[in-house]
């Protein structure tokens, strides 16, 4: 789960981390408001959307000339900046073609100026098994770049996630990353609020770019972006309160309340399979034989009738898919019950384009008996003897 820029700030301060004065907004009149509460000075108008790249962004149907993150000192410029943020469409790199909707603003005192911007964040290392804070000298935009043209410029510290980062070790790396005297000190705290968080909350990510050195001497949390590991949801209340749908796809959302994985994609093969790693290979065979998957959905080893049936219905509920890939493996549940829950999803539901079945398992003649026997019931269903088989079909058929 994603939160807001001022979300993540909000629980960085509360962690005692130092952030720079904002205030959230939703309207023209309400950014104005915001900049004379902010005493007049300069601001940065900030669209809030879950994607990054804001700043590199564009407006589409607008002929503005900035991204999602503009910079001004004339009051009179506030609520026209504000209007096109709250009008038009956000197009990064990270929401494709149709952008993103904005609906808040937060607009940030930016009266001192960034004069060095570093990167800070945590995330789990898998190939050790333990958090990590990773942070560089040289933050910002183009930190992703940096990452992949200069690895050996991020740091690394292993945390110990039964006692969080410790004070020597934000220490150490504040003077790693060039911080001296009072500014290492205020580097640490920030650095021992962003383990705090990232640890108490369960986060899967919880990063701050830029961190900045001001011109004022301060070093501030300037941006902040932190995503949360869904399977923990349940112990943070409040954290499940800060979800914002809106910024969601709708069918996702659907697939979760019916405790199915989806995931949208932007193919013209829907995929219903049984397994995560399967359905990753469902994907890697239709890309091989000249397909485009249109979603990743794993219904889990337990395929019930009700869950095909809402499965189908959020596949189907996707206007470019032009057919179906089922690739079940029955184990937990039987192929023959498989079969009936198909069966019965496509009388349900109704197949409007060609659906191809590939079934191994326990019971799969009985399966196969099934399916035939509905065939002149669903006659845009049709079977395959083999995963290679069931994906020359079905790109055949999409086309």
């Amino acid at each position: 789960m994603k939160i807001h820029e001022y979300q993540a700030k909000e629980l960085l301060a509360a962690a005692g981390a130092a952030v720079p004065k904002g205030l959230v907004v939703a309207t023209p009149e309400e950014a104005l408001q915001a900049f004379d509460q902010l005493g007049g000075k300069p601001v940065v108008i900030k669209a809030q959307i879950h994607a990054g790249g804001r700043g590199k962004g564009k407006f589409a149907g607008s002929n503005a000339d900035f991204g999602g993150v503009k910079f001004t000192t004339k009051r009179e410029d506030v609520p026209k900046i504000a209007e096109v943020m709250l009008k038009y469409p956000l197009v990064t790199k990270q929401t494709g073609e149709e952008g993103q909707k904005v609906s808040k603003l937060l607009i940030v005192d930016a009266e001192a100026k960034i004069e060095r911007e570093v990167y800070v964040g945590m995330v789990l290392d898998r190939s050790i098994g333990l958090p990590i804070v990773m942070a560089c000298a040289e933050g910002g935009v183009d930190i992703e770049e940096i990452a992949a043209k200069s690895p050996e410029k991020i740091l690394k510290v292993p945390i110990d996630p039964r006692i969080g980062l410790q004070p020597f070790q934000a220490r150490k790396l504040a003077f790693a990353l060039g911080f001296t005297g009072e500014q290492a000190a205020q580097a640490e705290s920030i650095l021992m609020a962003l383990s705090r968080v990232y640890l108490d909350k369960d986060c899967s990510l919880a990063e701050i770019n830029p961190l900045g050195v001001m011109s004022t001497g301060e070093v501030l949390a300037v941006d902040a972006k932190i995503t949360f590991d869904d399977n923990a949801l349940f112990r943070h209340p409040e954290i499940v309160q800060l979800r914002d749908e809106s910024e969601e796809n709708p069918a996702e959302i659907r697939a979760a309340k019916a405790n199915l994985s989806y995931i949208s994609l932007t193919g013209n093969i829907g995929c219903l399979v049984n397994g995560a790693g399967l359905a990753m290979s469902t994907m890697d065979i239709i890309k091989y034989h000249g397909g485009s998957p249109a979603n990743f959905l794993d219904v889990g080893g337990g395929v019930t009738a009700e869950g095909a049936i809402e499965a189908f219905r959020i596949i189907l509920s996707d206007s470019s898919v032009k057919g179906i890939l089922v690739n079940i493996f029955g184990g937990i549940a039987k192929c023959d019950l498989i079969a009936e829950a198909l069966v019965k999803a496509g009388r349900e539901v109704g197949f409007r384009v060609p659906v191809v079945v590939r079934l191994e398992g326990t019971n799969v003649e009985r399966a196969r008996e099934i399916l035939a026997a509905a065939q002149k019931e669903l006659p845009t269903m049709q079977t395959a003897t083999d995963l290679t088989d069931a994906a020359k079909k079905v790109v055949a058929a999409a086309k």
